[in-house]
């Protein structure tokens, strides 16, 4: 049989891990459609002054392409990338990218997809698969008069390395993981650093220790020390984190514990007590790091807490009427993580739209697939196990899944498959019923939760989920032959 044409959308991470299994698989008729001209998704895109990766480098890689040379426990951001762009000229996957080309729309006929571009390129498929990443879309804060200021003004996404840093006074929205990195980072650079903090987070301690460069060469001259590498920290997030997520246990307390613990470094009574959290550590995206508290208790670096009021062309004001002159403001405010494949329209056979399908909230099959939508495969879709663990390991298994279902598809055993409406129903009702022992449900208010309050993610271990894509119920899918 000849090959089935694939059209993915995004040359991110999740992107060249679809290109690669596909190459693997023998797949050579597919196309990475990319809005932007260079490789790398998120990693791309953020630049920003303490970019690091909260999980560890060891992990934080494809199995199948360790990376010796890792300068930290945690990668800076500018290293992943420079992986990823290895890796597309590594495994013959820059050919087949076309940059600069958004894809708009596509919509299937009945017997194929039908995409288009921003830049007026059509193009048909057999299978679409949506690579377009979770924190994708800026979100931008609606604060009054946020137009009118005069300094340099950005999302933490879109940095703007032409404004000086040194000496200037700086503000930064938002104390999310983004937050707490750049605060970090450029606690010291500024002449004032002031943080705009909503609500204070949980701050697991993690020191980025360097890899040294013995270390670097053992692992060039012995690969399997990069294969333990990979499984011992896969481990020890399985294990220990993921368990502590998902259910209560001894976990739970000690990451819980090692949380509170690291607040006692903060000096200050009333510097503390505004630093300490309402919710229990984890109900949010936990974040990791070695030297936020240090940072924050600097004399040149100020905790604001009162509630933004307004931006003024020379600052911002608070509620009590103060106004805090600056001259650069840092959005780090995070993305909008419920976009999943949108601004994109899809369409199924019958005239459906995806949104038409997903009006109560974004929702798949086993994370990857849509009743009514044939031959349509999410990476990272909605459900997926991404809170705290490496999104490379579910990339892979999801692509591998995919992968699956296109070869089926070449060897002439279905030219059409989309899960059945009641196989999707029980999965999510599943999902539904296992959501509340979850940690993210146990009071909070964070980018986890969908419309109807609870988190749209997996509520099982990342584990379970890669045994769960390994075994397709081919029985739960309409198919055409």
């Amino acid at each position: 049989m000849a090959d089935p044409r694939v059209v993915i959308v995004g040359a991110g991470m999740s992107g060249l891990c679809m290109a690669i299994a596909l190459r693997q698989a023998g797949v050579h008729d597919f196309t990475i459609y990319e809005k932007a001209g260079a490789v790398g998704g998120t990693w791309r895109d953020n630049t920003y002054p303490g970019l690091t990766c909260d999980v560890p480098s060891r992990f934080y890689q494809f199995s199948f392409a360790t990376n010796p040379d890792w300068t930290h426990l945690y990668s800076p951001g500018a290293e992943i990338w420079a992986y990823l762009d290895r890796i597309a000229d590594r495994y013959g996957v820059r050919e087949h990218i076309v940059f600069g080309a958004e894809v708009t729309a596509a919509r299937h006929t009945g017997e194929r997809w039908q995409i288009e571009t921003s830049t007026g390129v059509r193009d048909e498929a057999d299978f679409l698969v949506t690579a377009t990443g979770v924190l994708h879309h800026p979100r931008i804060p609606r604060i009054p008069g946020l137009d009118t200021f005069k300094g340099a003004a950005f999302h933490s996404a879109r940095w703007d390395h032409g404004v000086p840093l040194q000496s200037r006074r700086i503000a930064v929205i938002g104390t999310g993981s983004t937050g707490v990195q750049i605060t970090t980072d450029l606690a010291g650079t500024a002449s004032r650093l002031l943080l705009f903090q909503r609500t204070a987070q949980w701050i697991l301690p993690a020191r980025n220790r360097p890899y040294g460069r013995l270390t670097r060469a053992a692992h060039r001259r012995l690969p399997v020390l990069d294969r333990l590498g990979y499984r011992w920290h896969e481990f020890v997030i399985s294990k220990v984190l993921s368990e502590a997520i998902i259910r209560p246990g001894w976990q739970r307390n000690v990451i819980g514990a090692l949380c509170r613990r690291n607040l006692e470094k903060v000096a200050d009574p009333e510097l503390r007590r505004k630093l300490t959290p309402p919710d229990q550590p984890m109900c949010k995206r936990l974040i990791a790091s070695g030297g936020f508290y240090d940072a924050v208790q600097r004399d040149d670096v100020e905790l604001v807490t009162d509630a933004i009021s307004h931006v003024e062309p020379h600052g911002i004001v608070t509620g009590d009427g103060r106004l805090h002159e600056i001259d650069v403001l840092v959005l780090a405010t995070g993305f909008d993580a419920h976009a999943y494949v949108r601004p994109m329209e899809l369409v199924a056979p019958d005239g459906r739209t995806l949104d038409e399908a997903w009006q109560d909230g974004p929702h798949a099959y086993r994370t990857v697939a849509m009743p009514g939508f044939p031959n349509l495969f999410f990476l990272m879709g909605p459900h997926s196990p991404i809170g705290n663990y490496s999104l490379v390991a579910i990339a892979e298994a999801q692509a591998a899944y995919i992968t699956g279902w296109i070869r089926r598809h070449r060897a002439g055993l279905v030219t059409a498959m989309a899960p059945k409406p009641e196989a999707t129903a029980a999965y999510n009702e599943a999902m539904r019923k296992a959501l509340p022992r979850t940690i993210w449900t146990s009071g909070c208010s964070s980018w986890y939760l969908g419309k109807d309050g609870l988190p749209e993610l997996w509520p099982w271990t990342p584990r379970e989920h890669a045994h769960m894509l390994a075994k397709p119920a081919f029985a739960e899918f309409d198919t055409r032959t």
